[in-house]
């Protein structure tokens, strides 16, 4: 048996290339997608092969995933809940669908993942592999009782390396866990449990503390086209390139932060904090392109869709053909979006100050209270009085 397995190099996934190769009788082919981590990286290919994988694939997506996952994620305006800009949802279908093409290659009897039974990742990684190759077989540990059994939590699994001179580098009160991305990095677990407890100063990577950040503000000015950023500050790069410079440029002010408790497609609530500098800049320059570019109408039936779009990213459901439709009208509703923001950072604050566009919408003088340039304000007693007529027949009715 043959098995493609998403491997990290950390405590969990060192411990599966053992267990999965000696209780399914398994060659182990390792694959690692390199999708911004940076230095969690580092030496993952020799630990791979020392824990007993046959094979290691360490792939470069970062410019795929940004131009193919991130960037249509961002015309859609998706944000899931309260503020979360799906960080670690958008990385998991591309990690599948590289996983389930080298499956395919190797001539793979399957794939396997060290998600746990109880989060959101064990579907999307799933779910993508299904619709990518409906006969896959697919080896879920954690959801295996025997499994569970042998390992009730980090203590055994350290124990169980040490025995095996399986080479990680773990303690046994890690405080919370982690997950790094071009976009973002999120944390949760450990101490973050308790919703009572604010996160530690020394837990953040990727932003500065907003009250430790410049005392200067810095201005930065984003170039849209079809709802997709194609230049910074006049300089035309690619997407991969947009993410690293926005991403530095929003860590030096400590814009990004998120702290919520959202609700998992599992069915429980579960404490997450982000970090997504470049995300949220991108996200807010977008917002002051469309402003001024998109039609009324079609931005409300757009921010009507946004919800179950982003419900669709998070659940995984990234390769169903309801989330290809709705792409679809997103890019739609994207097409107009072509101008340049105008963003001012500062102390964990992203402001939108200035937008300007050739295909702009908004006429100064038709919305300034000076003069009647092209409006008649008489006209909007008609307007109002049928606008009123339904609740004036429910006055007369004593409604």
């Amino acid at each position: 048996m043959k098995v493609v397995l998403a491997y990290s190099g950390g405590l969990d996934t060192s411990v599966l290339v053992k267990w999965i190769r000696e209780t399914y009788n398994a060659e182990i082919v390792a694959f690692a997608a390199d999708i911004g981590q940076e230095e969690e990286l580092s030496g993952l290919r020799q630990k791979a092969i020392k824990t007993g994988a046959s094979k290691i694939y360490i792939d470069d997506l970062r410019e795929e995933f940004a131009r193919d996952f991130v960037f249509p994620m961002i015309r859609a305006g998706a944000v899931y809940e309260s503020g979360y800009l799906l960080g670690t949802s958008i990385a998991r279908p591309l990690i599948a669908q590289r996983m389930v093409e080298i499956a395919v290659k190797e001539r793979a009897d399957a794939v396997a993942h060290g998600a746990t039974g109880k989060g959101n990742d064990q579907v999307r990684f799933e779910v993508t592999a299904y619709a990518l190759k409906p006969d896959i077989q697919i080896i879920a540990p954690w959801r295996e009782a025997r499994f569970r059994k042998q390992f009730a939590g980090r203590k055994d699994m350290i124990e169980y390396c040490r025995l095996h001179k399986i080479p990680v580098e773990a303690s046994v009160k890690k405080p919370y866990s982690m997950d790094r991305n071009l976009l973002h990095i999120s944390y949760e677990g450990g101490i973050l449990e308790n919703a009572w407890n604010e996160p530690p100063a020394e837990m953040f990577k990727l932003t500065a503390a907003p009250e430790k950040a410049p005392n200067k503000a810095e201005y930065v000015e984003i170039e849209f086209k079809g709802g997709d950023a194609v230049a910074v500050n006049g300089r035309r790069m690619s997407p991969l390139k947009i993410m690293e410079t926005l991403n530095r440029l929003g860590g030096k002010h400590g814009v990004g932060r998120v702290d919520l408790v959202e609700n998992r497609f599992v069915g429980m609530k579960s404490r997450g904090v982000y970090e997504t500098p470049g995300g949220t800049i991108l996200h807010q320059g977008r917002e002051a392109v469309e402003q001024i570019t998109m039609d009324r109408e079609v931005l409300h039936l757009r921010n009507a869709l946004v919800p179950r779009y982003a419900e669709l990213v998070y659940y995984g459901f990234w390769f169903a053909p309801e989330r290809v439709m709705l792409q679809k009208a997103m890019d739609e509703a994207a097409a107009c979006v072509t101008g340049t923001a105008r963003l001012k950072l500062y102390r964990g604050n992203c402001t939108i100050v200035g937008r300007k566009s050739k295909q702009s919408l908004f006429d100064p003088h038709l919305a300034s209270f000076e003069g009647n340039v092209g409006y008649d304000q008489g006209d909007a007693t008609g307007f109002i009085k049928l606008n009123a007529l339904r609740l004036r027949v429910r006055a007369r009715m004593g409604k």
